[in-house]
């Protein structure tokens, strides 16, 4: 017999996946005989695989009607708060959907409301439990994969420079600044990039004075996971990468700028990852970087890093 199928679309980046995880365990546990099929980019398939949350992966553009041969039983948005989202999992005609209200959907009608000043991780739990799904906020664990990294990463300072909007980029220059200081501080530095990140990675790496050896920018997720889970500290903005060393439990510095950490940055309990803002909030997707974040000193990211160390890493109760 061919199961059922649960359909949950979360057609985003790295760092969305990474903060759904607790979303999509509780729908694994609430549907356990269903096939859980999440419609993302496929390159994060690896990834989602790791969560053991979810069985297959459909590549899926952004806002697009997932490709899926058999009607689901159930369909999930955690992509929005509509109406788009909405119609394109209403278009393939699932038998129940679970989503905020909105008022241009009467299939929503009843269910809870979209909260704009919420942390992106309560956000989807709440949105589970008020279709009946019990969700745990605090289940964002991810186990390593099962792939080696590179020997000179372990213990390293990973760094991290890019972003998806420029908004979000802390300058180059300031990030070979914070990676000298590491260097000389005795501590091996990697920089790190994603797709197309690579020319970055390279600057700051040359600008460091660091060796070729320490760039890893092939767009790789699960090897760029790896990396994450064998480093001592991580450095980064907020982007996906943040999230990875949340998950992997690797101590970390995250640089905030036009969006408050209340909403996207570690649990206040994951104490071993420090959140930096000036407390200023501002376009997060704007062609400058934000001002906020330019308030943010490579002092203040040097003096913060050397207070992180590998003690073991809270873990909710």
């Amino acid at each position: 017999m061919i199961p059922p199928v649960v359909l949950i679309l979360r057609a985003l980046g790295l760092g969305d996946l990474l903060t759904a995880v607790p979303a999509l365990r509780a729908i694994a546990r609430a549907f356990p005989h269903h096939r859980r099929v999440l419609a993302a980019p496929g390159a994060l398939a690896p990834l989602a695989h790791l969560t053991g949350a979810i069985d297959d992966v459909l590549d899926t553009p952004s806002l697009a009607t997932p490709s899926l041969a058999q009607m689901p039983d159930v369909a999930v948005n955690l992509h929005g708060r509509g109406p788009q989202s909405h119609h394109a999992l209403l278009a393939l005609w699932p038998r129940r959907l679970i989503a905020f209200a909105h008022p241009e959907v009467p299939e929503t009608a009843g269910a809870p409301t979209w909260r704009e000043d919420e942390h992106e991780v309560e956000r989807w739990c709440r949105l589970l439990a008020g279709h009946g799904v019990p969700a745990q906020p605090a289940d964002l664990d991810l186990a390593p994969p099962d792939l080696p990294a590179p020997r000179h990463a372990a213990g390293a300072t990973l760094i991290h420079p890019g972003a998806a909007s420029e908004a979000r980029r802390w300058p180059a220059p300031r990030w070979a600044a914070v990676a000298r200081a590491e260097r000389d501080a005795g501590r091996r530095v990697l920089v790190t990039g994603g797709a197309g990140e690579a020319k970055l990675a390279q600057r700051v790496a040359r600008d460091a004075g660091l060796d070729d050896d320490a760039v890893h920018a092939d767009g790789d997720v699960l090897a760029l996971a790896a990396l994450v889970a064998a480093a001592g500290r991580v450095a980064v903005g907020d982007t996906g990468v943040a999230h990875l060393a949340t998950a992997l439990g690797t101590p970390s510095i995250i640089l905030f700028g036009p969006t408050p950490p209340a909403r996207w940055g570690p649990p206040s309990w994951r104490r071993r990852h420090r959140a930096l803002w000036a407390g200023r909030t501002g376009d997060p997707h704007a062609a400058v970087t934000d001002p906020g974040l330019l308030e943010i000193t490579v002092d203040d990211v040097v003096a913060e890093l050397a207070a992180l160390d590998r003690a073991p890493v809270e873990r909710a109760a």
